[in-house]
């Protein structure tokens, strides 16, 4: 069993799940944008468009993307989406290609994919809690940009890019080795579901 849980370790530190992983999930983060941009258009054009997404009064990308957060520095914040992920696409295959990026720029892309996380899980509770109603594809950037966020994480963590002090150092290798950050993720995941169907329950389908 020791075997087993050391080589699925061993796997886990590789370039290949690790940018594999990196660039699937951007993969799936672009493609969330494009929609949510194209709806963006559709929706200034016809703020009462009828998206293909608008299910019910809760799973409606339509309420959701004709918010004032859904634009918050006065464009959809889709773009963003447009601009962010080519460039950890690009990052994804080079890492699988072997290049190793200079320290202080995978820093740099851990600094700014930070801001987009958090920004990314601004907009789902603002959609939860304030705006009333959640998009499909918005759920999408969010998980996608939860997995890039923790992969970049894994191999800055594990390459030594983010500068720590030897004993946080050490403490994350440990963590990683561990596989405390796989725990972390797939429980954040299933508390964001649980979160979801408890608040809004039988309206989901309704």
């Amino acid at each position: 069993m020791s075997d087993i849980l050391e080589r699925v370790h061993r796997f886990r530190q590789t370039n290949g799940w690790l940018f594999g992983t990196m660039l699937f999930s951007a993969g799936l983060s672009l493609i969330a944008s494009f929609v949510l941009s194209v709806d963006a258009i559709e929706l200034a054009r016809d703020p009462s468009a009828n998206l293909a997404c608008n299910i019910n009064q809760v799973i409606s990308c339509g309420t959701v993307g004709t918010s004032w957060q859904a634009s918050l520095l006065g464009f959809p914040n889709a773009f963003l989406g447009l601009i962010a992920e080519p460039v950890v696409i690009t990052i994804a295959v080079a890492g699988l290609a072997g290049v190793k990026f200079p320290r202080g720029f995978m820093l740099a892309a851990q600094v700014v994919y930070t801001i987009g996380f958090v920004f990314a899980y601004w907009l789902f509770f603002e959609a939860m809690f304030v705006i009333g109603a959640l998009c499909p594809w918005c759920l999408l950037v969010t998980l996608s940009t939860t997995l890039v966020f923790v992969t970049l994480t894994h191999v800055n963590l594990r390459d030594g890019n983010l500068f720590l002090p030897p004993r946080a150092q050490r403490a994350a290798l440990a963590g990683l080795r561990l596989g405390v950050d796989a725990f972390v993720v797939v429980a954040w995941l299933l508390g964001l579901v649980v979160l979801i169907i408890s608040h809004y329950g039988s309206a989901l389908l309704g």
